[in-house]
């Protein structure tokens, strides 16, 4: 079986979130297994690209409007990663340095969908399964099915992943002319209320489609941007499968980014010399309860939160707990983190920006991490977390609560119910609570659990196995 990953992002190659998580742990995973995976994603100007060797596959033309476009097909000549990445490039359009905010995006992914479908066909290859993730594939299945350039891949099994649901790739009707010619009479696949919407357009044609994590399959129904009623009605094709880690790379024994490598068998300790290491770094007291938040500064990972959350952490528990913040976004929320940091530089540690070596120190040397999330589909972080022996922190949603266990119900994280400031305040009540309730030996005990958790992809990618061939069936 030959399974076509077709993504925006793939981690190590362009990473802007948990989507490039999932595409570079995924296939890996399912090469393991027996599967033959490959990842088709478009080309960055990035470190990845710089500095490995590709070899030019193919080179073809597509036409986008009036425009003519040249693209080639680049393939990593010794699949580091694990399995086969091709990319798409175009000279002025899918060579650039970021993954998206330009202001020509839609004809970025619109070019790099039209292209990958028309590489597989000129050499006379359809895969055995296309899996298409998120909205920037979202035209995909409606192509194979309906466009009669790619009669090639007529039937070919799609399936979609829903990373999040927030975001559908609206393009207005004027672009329409930038599609490759299709059966105007089924123009309705593509609109959703007024609109082309590739997420819409990629749950209606997909053959079943995936969210990443059971909750959040759930949470669709009642919130999706507007197309609630379309997953609802669904529902039949829609399957629920957890996102797993990479744990190769996520491993307390081999990790090279970390200042003190630990195991089971000395977690404390060496959780101890990972949290004294960065305290040193960033003037804090090791001996203070030391809680972390690492993502994006958007509403929906809670971050506006946070700068009150902060003060009023720090006015009730003045000199008693240590945070540290590890993230970018919203340039108001940096600007109120900043000043906070002025004040308070004795107990709150800020690194603003993105930084994947620093990410997993502090996973290493937080006691509990901190997730105010709003919308979290899966969730990684709380999964790289207790991996690394750290107690998660989190808001009851999504794959949050598939994942974490309260340990008022013989778990082994803290749930609170609502994303604000006084529901986070309270979290933090019975972090400090349970700090200083919990002596050497039960800390060992729960860090152990925690690191003995397995949300590895193994179960995961078995689950998708499984789905495939249901679908080849």
């Amino acid at each position: 079986m030959h399974v076509f990953h077709f993504a925006a992002e793939c981690y190590p190659v362009a990473k802007v979130g948990g989507l490039a998580d999932v595409l570079g742990a995924l296939p890996k995973y399912q090469q393991k297994e027996g599967i033959q995976a490959s990842v088709v994603m478009p080309f960055y100007d990035k470190p990845f690209t710089q500095t490995h060797p590709f070899d030019l596959v193919y080179e073809g033309n597509i036409q986008q409007g009036e425009t003519l476009y040249h693209y080639q097909v680049l393939k990593e000549k010794e699949d580091v990663l694990g399995f086969e990445l091709f990319l798409i490039k175009i000279k002025g359009l899918l060579d650039r340095p970021e993954v998206y905010s330009y202001a020509d995006e839609s004809e970025q992914f619109l070019a790099y969908q039209q292209a990958a479908l028309n590489w597989l066909c000129a050499v006379k290859y359809r895969p055995d399964i296309i899996h298409c993730h998120d909205h920037h594939t979202g035209l995909i299945p409606f192509y194979v099915e309906y466009v009669n350039e790619f009669d090639l891949l007529k039937g070919v099994p799609t399936i979609a992943t829903v990373h999040n649901g927030q975001y559908q790739g609206w393009l207005g009707w004027d672009k329409a002319s930038l599609l490759p010619a299709f059966d105007t009479w089924r123009w309705g696949l593509l609109d959703w209320d007024g609109l082309i919407n590739p997420l819409a357009t990629l749950i209606k044609c997909c053959w079943a489609y995936t969210t990443v994590s059971e909750g959040y399959l759930t949470e669709l129904y009642e919130k999706a941007n507007g197309l609630e009623g379309l997953f609802l009605a669904e529902k039949t094709k829609a399957y629920g499968i957890v996102n797993g880690i990479d744990t190769e790379v996520w491993d307390t024994a081999s990790d090279a980014m970390l200042s003190s490598n630990f195991e089971l068998t000395n977690v404390v300790k060496g959780k101890l010399a990972n949290k004294k290491e960065l305290c040193r770094l960033h003037h804090l007291d090791e001996t203070l309860p030391l809680i972390v938040f690492i993502g994006r500064f958007a509403l929906e990972k809670g971050a506006d939160i946070l700068p009150d959350t902060l003060l009023r952490v720090f006015e009730k528990y003045a000199g008693a707990i240590n945070f540290f913040i590890l993230g970018s976004g919203d340039k108001g929320t940096e600007k109120l983190l900043q000043e906070i940091l002025t004040d308070f530089s004795q107990h709150l540690g800020l690194h603003i920006g993105y930084n994947e070596e620093l990410a997993h120190q502090v996973y290493a040397a937080a006691d509990y991490l901190f997730m105010p999330s709003r919308v979290e589909p899966c969730g990684l972080n709380q999964l790289y977390a207790m991996r690394y022996g750290t107690v998660p922190v989190v808001h009851a949603t999504g794959g949050l609560k598939d994942t974490v266990k309260d340990l008022e119900e013989n778990g082994y994280g803290i749930l609170f119910s609502d994303a604000t400031v006084d529901g986070a305040l309270g979290a933090i009540e019975r972090v400090y609570a349970h700090w200083e309730h919990t002596d050497l030996e039960k800390q060992a005990a729960l860090r152990k659990l925690l690191m003995k958790l397995d949300f590895s992809w193994e179960k995961s990618a078995a689950k998708y196995t499984e789905l495939y061939k249901k679908l080849i069936d």
